[in-house]
C-alpha cells in the first residue's frame, strides 16, 4: 500500500521529466489526483502531446518543451528523472544522444536537486542488469552486460546514471530514491515503439502476423501501468535513509509465446505466430526478485496480465484509427 503521507502533507510542485511519456503522463495523472502542481518536461522526442492533452486546461498543470541535455532553471520540491527513450528501436535511433539523455539528464537534474535542496527520483531500468546470469535477479546482482553492443547506449547510459545518482548521495547528501523497472504496459504506450506488449496488440488488431523472435521460450514479466505508479510514488514517499535501488515490477513470468496467445485470444484476432532470429543481446530471461519493495514499500503488483491486457486492448482498439491518421 502506497501510504501517501508526504504527499497529503501539503501541496508541492513536482517536476516530472519525460512527462509526456507512457509513465510519465500517468504518473502525473495521479500526481495531479493528490492535489499537487505539476510541471512536465519533455522535449517530445517520444512523448506526445496526445498523453497529456487532456491536462491542459488543469489549473496546477503546467508543460515546458525542454531537453534535459541542457541545464533547467525552475523551481520545484520534488524531481522525478524519468527522461530517456526506453524502447530499442527509438534508444538506438541516435545511440549517442540516448547516453547524453541519461549521463547529461542525470547531471542536470542532480545539479538542479542540490541547488534546491529537494528530493530526486531516478527511473532506473531492470536493462542495468543485461542478460542475467542470476535468475530472478536482485538488487545486489552486478549485472553481465555487454558494454559496446548496440543496446548499450540505454543499458550502460542508465548503469552511469545510477552511478551519479549515489555519488551525488555520497559526496553531497542528496535525498535520492533510485527505481529499477521492469516491463510495464497499459494504456498509452507508443504504438511504435517495438516494445513487446504494444507490438502484439497492434498486429493482433490489425490482423497481421505475431512477429516472434527465436522460438517465443524467452521469458520476461509484465506489470500494469497503475501497479507501476503505485511503486514509484511508494519509493519516492519512503524514509530519507532509504535509497533504493529498488526493483519495481512484476515477478510472474510469462514466455513470449504465451503472451502471443494471449493477445490474439482477447483480440478474437486470426493472426498467426511468425518467428524470426532473436536480435543480438537480447535477454533470455528477465523477472524481478521484489523481495525489498514488499518489505521496505509494503509494495507488490495487483493487477494479473490477462486483466491488464484487457485494459491494454481496449485503449488501442479505442485509439488505433487515430494512430493510423
Amino acid at each position: 500500500m502506497v501510504s501517501g503521507r508526504r504527499l497529503y502533507d501539503s501541496r508541492k510542485r513536482i517536476l516530472v521529466t519525460g512527462g509526456a511519456g507512457f509513465l510519465g503522463s500517468h504518473l502525473i495523472d495521479r500526481l495531479l489526483a493528490l492535489g499537487h502542481e505539476v510541471l512536465c518536461v519533455d522535449n517530445l522526442f517520444t512523448g506526445t502531446k496526445r498523453n497529456i492533452e487532456h491536462l491542459h486546461s488543469h489549473p496546477q498543470f503546467e508543460f515546458l518543451r525542454h531537453d534535459v541535455t541542457f541545464p533547467l532553471y525552475v523551481e520545484t520540491d520534488e524531481i522525478f528523472n524519468l527522461a530517456c527513450p526506453a524502447a530499442p528501436i527509438h534508444y538506438q535511433h541516435d545511440p549517442v544522444q540516448t547516453t547524453k539523455t541519461s549521463v547529461h539528464g542525470a547531471i542536470n537534474m542532480l545539479g538542479l536537486a542540490k541547488r534546491l535542496g529537494c528530493r530526486i527520483f531516478q527511473a532506473s531500468t531492470s536493462e542495468v542488469y543485461g542478460d542475467p546470469t542470476v535468475h530472478p535477479q536482485r538488487e545486489d546482482y552486478w549485472g553481465h552486460v555487454n558494454p559496446i553492443g548496440p543496446r548499450s547506449c540505454y543499458d550502460e547510459g542508465k548503469r552511469c546514471a545510477e552511478t551519479l545518482f549515489f555519488d551525488y548521495h555520497r559526496q553531497m547528501g542528496l535525498d535520492i530514491k533510485v527505481a529499477r523497472i521492469f516491463n510495464t504496459y497499459g494504456p498509452r504506450m507508443h504504438p511504435n515503439d517495438g516494445r513487446v506488449v504494444s507490438n502484439f496488440i497492434i498486429q493482433a488488431l490489425r490482423g497481421e502476423d505475431i512477429t516472434l523472435y527465436g522460438d517465443g521460450s524467452q521469458t520476461r514479466s509484465f506489470c500494469y501501468v497503475d501497479d507501476l505508479i503505485d511503486g514509484m510514488l511508494a519509493l519516492m514517499d519512503s524514509p530519507e535513509g532509504f535509497t533504493g535501488p529498488v526493483n519495481l515490477g512484476n515477478p510472474v513470468e510469462f514466455t513470449i509465446r504465451e503472451l502471443a496467445e494471449q493477445v490474439i485470444t482477447l483480440t478474437a484476432s486470426t493472426s498467426k505466430l511468425s518467428f524470426h532470429p532473436l536480435p543480438e543481446d537480447d535477454p533470455m530471461q528477465r523477472c524481478p526478485d521484489i523481495g525489498l519493495a514488499q518489505r521496505e514499500l509494503g509494495w507488490a503488483p495487483k493487477v494479473p496480465l490477462e486483466e491488464g491486457l484487457k485494459r491494454t486492448v481496449a485503449h488501442f482498439s479505442a485509439s488505433l484509427d487515430s494512430y493510423n491518421s
